[in-house]
């Protein structure tokens, strides 16, 4: 492979920023530019305190597009630079970065960004980017609770986000802590490796046993009906859940799997749509909590409702942190120590409240439920072509939880927006396939 010699050069770039830029040939047919925007290379609104170091591609493209962080793949870098767009990314050592770091990003000219849900995208932000001719940011994620809609809908800047991809991923971490919480694992992997086992006791670790009891779902759309379904199948528990809307394809499983498992002699599973949250919580020997985040789901689990639940339940959350009242389940676990929970989200993320991370029976990650490559890769291919349809003029995808056509790299994805949340807003078109 024919490799350029590094070299210093100095140019003047469309958006008229002045950059000093390291210049080799990589792998792919792009160029990798290695730059530090300075401080005085920016304009007096958008300055920073120290430099922000990025990598780009495609130097001469005409659109020029900003992702906040590095996302894994290659397959939307490729699908961003094949359509005429600069892709520069954002390089700096920092897992959350500020809103003056992302207006040094955005700069003077710039089409469109993909952000990430750690970030504040409000007035501040959304401004800057129509100022600097941009249309288009997408969250690198399903949830967008860390977008102000109403103030990009307000620059005319479409916001998209990245459905459909996280449904089986997340389901199945939730059914690993459920797993982990209630076989002790965690605990069990702790002694082991402190050195203090010593043989085989009767009492050494003992959980509860899933197959025959009964798995509550709060929220049983996509995520939950998938995770009911793990559950159901993989350890023949019984099903409550509640839900506004009746979940009839999750219902109509359990009855067709209840039946099969009668007519093979083994006795069926049930299910349940209960009248009220409460009656779930009472119910349940694992109960994980899938509702959206707003003002009505705020604190949904409090003192009061873990008060209700049966001493050795075991709750998990991989939906959205401020949906648990931290602060009342650290409490709970404290004076309850055979109930257990599982956490991939938290209430003040990143940081936990006082005495959670001391406490055996609870199990916590670092915001993984998505962590899988097949999803993270299809998150960030999503979230491209978000940005790239709204630069293009595309229509946005009827259905954005049907990502298949986007996701085969053997084909190239649909020319349309996934999903923007703001679209009936803007009035952007809707496509017809």
């Amino acid at each position: 492979m024919h490799t350029v010699p590094r070299k210093i050069i100095r140019i003047i770039n469309s958006w008229s920023i002045f950059r000093h830029i390291n210049i080799e040939q990589r792998p792919s047919s792009a160029l990798l530019l290695s730059t530090f925007l300075q401080k005085d290379q920016i304009s007096s609104a958008n300055k920073m305190a120290k430099p922000i170091s990025i990598e780009a591609w495609n130097p001469s493209g005409k659109y020029r597009v900003v992702s906040t962080k590095s996302m894994p793949g290659t397959r939307w870098i490729r699908l961003l630079t094949d359509q005429d767009c600069r892709v520069e990314v954002c390089t700096e050592k920092k897992t959350i970065l500020s809103v003056e770091d992302i207006l040094a990003l955005i700069g003077e000219k710039c089409d469109g960004v993909i952000g990430q849900l750690t970030e504040d995208w409000g007035e501040v932000l959304f401004s800057a980017l129509k100022r600097a001719g941009g249309t288009a940011f997408s969250n690198m994620a399903v949830g967008y609770n860390n977008v102000d809609v109403d103030a990009a809908t307000k620059y005319g800047v479409a916001v998209g986000n990245t459905p459909g991809v996280l449904t089986e991923t997340t389901a199945e971490l939730a059914a690993s802590l459920s797993l982990a919480a209630a076989r002790r694992i965690v605990e069990a992997d702790e002694f082991m490796r402190a050195g203090l086992y010593d043989g085989w006791l009767p009492h050494l670790f003992v959980g509860n046993l899933l197959k025959g009891q009964t798995v509550g779902v709060i929220g049983a759309g996509r995520i939950g009906s998938t995770y009911a379904r793990m559950m159901i199948e993989g350890f023949k528990m019984n099903l409550i859940y509640y839900d506004l809307y009746q979940a009839t394809r999750l219902e109509n499983f359990v009855t067709a799997y209840g039946q099969f498992l009668q007519a093979n002699g083994e006795q069926p599973v049930t299910w349940k749509r209960a009248a009220t949250m409460e009656d779930v919580l009472r119910a349940a020997d694992v109960i994980s909590l899938h509702p959206i985040l707003d003002k009505t789901t705020y604190h949904l689990i409090n003192k009061e409702r873990l008060s209700i639940m049966k001493k050795d339940a075991i709750l998990v959350n991989c939906s959205r942190g401020p949906v648990v009242d931290e602060a009342a389940l650290v409490e709970h676990l404290k004076v309850n120590p055979m109930f257990r929970v599982g956490l991939d989200v938290f209430e003040d993320e990143p940081y936990m409240k006082p005495g959670l991370a001391e406490l055996k029976n609870a199990i916590v990650v670092p915001h993984i439920a998505s962590a899988s490559k097949w999803t993270r890769e299809g998150m960030a291919t999503l979230a491209a072509l978000n940005v790239l349809g709204k630069i293009k003029g595309y229509p946005v995808w009827a259905d954005p939880n049907r990502v298949e056509p986007f996701l085969d790299e053997n084909s190239p994805p649909p020319a349309v927006c996934p999903s923007i949340v703001n679209a009936k807003q803007l009035g952007l078109p809707s496509s017809k396939v």
